[in-house]
């Protein structure tokens, strides 16, 4: 053989391996989010689950700083965050006050093609209106659960949900074999769906950005803009929990914080391409006494 056809056969056996590593499955990856904190070794023995199952999982933390038991935090975590990783990827959500109940625990697949794996018990509210429920499966504990943990009722991130993650993920079984369907369904907390009616916009506060205290609603850019709202304009804000007024004020619609005094409110579109509202330089939610959740409405008129 001479020197070409060395090359050329060099170059055709690179070329196959190419394209056998680019024919590869993706690796899995599994995100994980829970209330548990970094202080103990609660979320590496998740992680150690994870990696029992297949070593080359690609593992990423959301948060492990969702307020104990806060359910609706967790729901909106997962809103905020799920759109930005690929279909395929496998979220472990662990805030779970009814751990060891009779509370079911289900993977949930989106029509976005993200899997959800969490108790059920409203931490899937948020994705499955904006990302859309494809279906839902319970988990059969008796053959997804880890080895020799049924002893254990109170730690079922590990047991159940890390474990059953990183087996969907790794695709050691398929979304069929999590467990029988539940069809669509899911437990919904309720909330302010964001609407407009009679000139009056109105939504749910959804979470405070905590560091600065800035308030961040469920309303989005294009239904604000259905109010021809143009920089400068004021509106009439009001805030309410459970229907009792908290704050009612009329704020001014900017681009961003500088463009008011230091100390005064404004509305503003946040990273989110959201509405939401701010006071510059200062915390609107602790000037005001502002909180979140599904309680939490705000309404809008422009002056």
């Amino acid at each position: 053989m001479n020197i070409r056809q060395t090359l050329a056969a060099t170059l055709a056996v690179v070329t196959l391996n190419l394209v056998a590593i680019k024919a590869e499955e993706p690796i899995g990856t599994v995100v994980f989010q829970s209330d548990f904190g970094l202080s103990d070794g609660a979320v590496s023995a998740m992680w150690g689950v994870a990696h029992e199952i297949d070593q080359e999982l690609f593992l990423a933390n959301l948060s492990h700083d969702v307020p104990p038991y806060n359910i609706w935090v967790a729901a909106y975590f997962l809103s905020q965050t799920a759109n930005y990783w690929p279909a395929g990827t496998v979220f472990v959500s662990v805030v779970d006050p009814g751990v060891g109940t009779k509370r079911k625990s289900v993977v949930l697949k989106t029509k976005t093609g993200h899997y959800f794996v969490t108790p059920d018990n409203g931490t899937l509210t948020l994705v499955g209106d904006q990302l859309g429920v494809e279906e839902v499966r319970e988990i059969n504990e008796a053959v997804n659960r880890r080895k020799d943990s049924t002893k254990s009722y109170t730690f079922h991130g590990r047991d159940v949900y890390a474990y059953t993650g990183a087996k969907l993920a790794s695709k050691s079984i398929t979304f069929e074999e999590v467990g029988p369907s539940l069809g669509e369904t899911i437990f919904k907390l309720d909330y302010t769906e964001a609407s407009l009616k009679s000139e009056e916009l109105n939504g749910n506060v959804d979470i405070i950005d905590f560091r600065y205290g800035n308030i961040w609603t469920n309303i989005d850019r294009d239904l604000f803009m259905k109010m021809k709202p143009k920089f400068g304009d004021v509106f009439e804000v009001t805030f309410s929990q459970d229907s009792k007024t908290i704050y009612k004020a009329e704020i001014p619609y900017m681009a961003t914080f500088g463009d008011v005094p230091e100390g005064e409110p404004l509305i503003y579109l946040n990273s989110l391409i959201r509405l939401s509202f701010a006071l510059n330089q200062d915390s609107f939610e602790k000037v005001n006494n502002i909180g979140y959740g599904a309680g939490w409405k705000v309404s809008l008129k422009k002056k």
